[in-house]
């Protein structure tokens, strides 16, 4: 099995992550869609991070797809979604909101440094920026009212999850990428449950690069 992208994408990270934490072993390409484009293409014409090229050939793209898969080929006890119809949208709500300011982002960064200034569209850069914000809102505000009363408990859980692990990946990702962009004082919540989560070994394996 071999996972293709570089780990500066928080989407490519959050599979890297999880791969470790299901036990199954793979090979890491470190392909940039960018620098490595052509070559890339020969694996995925779509040219897109992350790409997963499963043991039987498969060609797997879009990390929440990829994530579904490795999620039935974990061990039951190694597996990073609730059963529990309840605890899963608990769940999903969180890694939408996680995946939705990973998307904004990146729209920021493309935005700022691959088009040329004269092209900018300013109304546009404010309208990513708001959902860039509105994004961690909800996610500052669920953290903050979950360790009000679970203060050393994971989000859904005695053990980290699939909402913790891309919930610490978009923040540490928005914080090295668009530094004084999103506040870290205004989301005091999110900080602490960053930093407990790239403390972790797994974390620290798979560094953000």
């Amino acid at each position: 099995m071999q996972l293709i992208g570089m780990l500066d994408s928080p989407f490519v990270r959050r599979v890297a992550i999880s791969l470790a934490m299901y036990g199954i072993p793979y090979e890491h390409c470190a392909l940039s869609v960018f620098r490595h484009f052509d070559e890339f293409s020969k694996t995925n014409p779509a040219v897109k991070a992350p790409t997963l090229v499963t043991d039987d050939g498969t060609t797997l793209t879009d990390s929440t797809l990829i994530l579904d898969y490795l999620e039935r080929m974990a061990a039951p006890e190694r597996r990073l979604m609730p059963e529990d119809l309840g605890t899963r949208g608990k769940a999903l709500h969180l890694i939408g909101f996680a995946l939705a300011a990973c998307e904004k982002t990146m729209h920021t960064v493309y935005e700022n440094l691959l088009r040329p200034e004269e092209k900018r569209h300013d109304p546009w850069l404010e309208r990513v920026q708001r959902q860039l914000h509105g994004a961690y809102d909800q996610l500052e505000t669920a953290l903050a009212m979950h360790h009000a009363t679970k203060r050393d408990a994971w989000l859904i859980g005695e053990r980290m999850m699939q909402p913790d692990i891309t919930v610490a990946i978009a923040w540490r990702f928005t914080q090295y990428m668009l530094p004084g962009v999103v506040d870290p004082a205004r989301y005091p919540a999110l900080v602490a449950f960053s930093a407990r989560a790239e403390a972790l070994p797994v974390f620290i394996d798979t560094p953000l690069e």
